[in-house]
């Protein structure tokens, strides 16, 4: 639970359901494309990480019926407002109930801002954004064959090929095929894959990426996208480290009932019209260990 914000200072202040409540209000409401990117950020920075809070704030976005408020701004006109959005959905999909809801409702509309090869879609979104959106879909069918099955039914492998073999972004390339190698390890799905006229040399790299050289001279990865507090940064030097390291389980017992119900759309918002789409029940499952995670800053 939550402790009463008469004993809480500092950033803590940040970090309690009335927040989220304000940012979701925002995200809601406003027309401003600069408010929604800073609301969906301000979310995004919050459920960044493996620490406590991150996880109170994971588990109560869900809670408040915010998953599908995130989901259907994917479908915003804005650049920056997409990207912001899924980078936040990314964080928020390391709690499993997430991410299994994510998985189920938030693919196609992720799949739909993916250009095709060198072709970009009607939005013209920039290499960072696309990077951003391909990063989300490894992390929601990472440890997930029934998400990366709503991948494929998602019609997301022929675009993910053509961005592998034809993108002129390094970047764009090398998330693609993450993504393609990760649906490829699940042999259960081998057989639809086939049938669909795919075969194992559509799933491999196509080109060998060099790793980014760390300040001692050893290879490592490009961590410009994670959040500060991963890159040993000040900009997270209040938190305490006790709380970093923490992992919070939540209660199954305690669990609002609300929570198992189905993802469902908000019929009071005007500007998006959502497909008739099956429910989905939560799913418990174990921890995962997650990827590194981008933070909007």
């Amino acid at each position: 639970l939550f402790l009463s914000t008469v004993h809480l200072r500092g950033f803590e202040l940040l970090y309690q359901p009335e927040v989220v409540r304000l940012y979701l209000s925002l995200l809601t409401e406003s027309q401003n494309y600069n408010t929604l990117e800073a609301a969906a950020g301000a979310l995004q920075n919050l459920s960044a990480g493996q620490w406590t809070w991150s996880n109170y704030i994971r588990a109560t976005v869900r809670k408040e019926k915010g998953l599908p408020i995130l989901v259907e701004l994917l479908r915003s006109d804005s650049d920056k407002v997409v990207r912001a959005v899924a980078i936040a959905l990314r964080n928020l999909s390391i709690d499993r109930r997430n991410k299994d809801l994510i998985g189920s409702y938030a693919m196609r509309d992720l799949v739909s801002n993916l250009p095709s090869g060198q072709q970009r879609p009607a939005k013209n979104l920039e290499e960072d954004t696309v990077v951003a959106i391909l990063n989300t879909i490894h992390e929601i069918v990472t440890d997930s064959s029934e998400n990366a099955r709503s991948l494929i039914q998602a019609q997301a492998i022929e675009k993910l090929v053509a961005i592998n073999r034809t993108s002129q972004s390094a970047r764009e390339t090398k998330a693609a095929s993450h993504v393609l190698q990760t649906v490829w390890s699940y042999k259960e799905l081998r057989n639809t894959l086939t049938k669909d006229g795919w075969n194992k040399s559509h799933f491999q790299p196509a080109v060998t990426a060099t790793p980014k050289a760390t300040k001692n001279g050893k290879p490592g990865y490009d961590d410009t996208t994670l959040p500060l507090m991963e890159k040993n940064q000040d900009g997270y030097s209040t938190i305490d480290q006790r709380d970093k390291d923490c992992k919070y389980k939540t209660d199954d017992s305690l669990a609002d009932l609300t929570e198992r119900e189905p993802l469902k759309n908000d019929t009071n918002r005007k500007h998006y019209i959502r497909s008739n789409r099956p429910a989905v029940s939560l799913v418990d499952a174990c921890d995962v260990k997650p990827q590194p995670v981008d933070s909007w800053v």
